[in-house]
């Protein structure tokens, strides 16, 4: 695993863009601080430019690095999940403008799979996590569920032995109001 994600990091820091297995279904990733490779995965997904997307961290203590003020509550809940779950944190910071929400909100998993957690801890940066589909198109819970359309785009394909992920379904999606309440998007 070590060398795939080596590989993977070095494509990333190169502004590639790859699909890889999440902790969910298979996505669509880069460096989330590459502005560029941001913008591709855009077109690739042929996505609306207003609509942010999450990124990956690979442990909670990185959270500072791009959350202005971290809830109270999300020191509480985090330790706690036993399923992928993204929070979507009130400020975002050092992130381009197109990863973040319109009110200024970022969308943050840390990733269960030990693939991501290993790639992210070598890039040593976020990376941006979109299901591997066309913008509306249905989600591809598989690889073999990908679209060629969409893997003719990809500079790389992380090899299938990597994919852990049981559940095959989108992150539970939780939002922090403020220190001590929020509310569930998607369960």
């Amino acid at each position: 695993m070590e060398q795939e994600t080596e590989k993977c990091a070095e494509l990333l820091r190169a502004g590639k863009v790859i699909a890889y297995p999440t902790d969910t279904v298979w996505g669509i990733g880069c460096d989330a601080t590459n502005e560029e490779a941001l913008m591709r995965i855009y077109r690739i997904k042929q996505r609306n430019e207003k609509k942010s997307m999450i990124i990956l961290l690979d442990s909670a203590e990185r959270l500072p690095m791009y959350v202005e003020n971290i809830p109270l509550i999300a020191w509480d809940l985090i330790p706690h999940v036993s399923r992928p779950t993204t929070f979507i944190y009130p400020k975002a910071k050092n992130l381009p403008q197109k990863l973040i929400h319109n009110d200024g909100s970022i969308a943050i998993r840390i990733t269960l799979n030990e693939f991501c957690k290993k790639l992210i801890r070598t890039l040593g940066r976020p990376i941006v996590s979109t299901s591997a589909n066309i913008a509306d198109a249905p989600t591809p819970q598989t690889f073999p569920e990908i679209s060629k359309e969409i893997i003719a785009q990809m500079d790389y394909v992380v090899p299938q032995e990597y994919a852990t992920s049981v559940d095959y379904k989108p992150s539970r999606l939780i939002k922090f109001l403020d220190d001590y309440n929020f509310t569930i998007i998607r369960d």
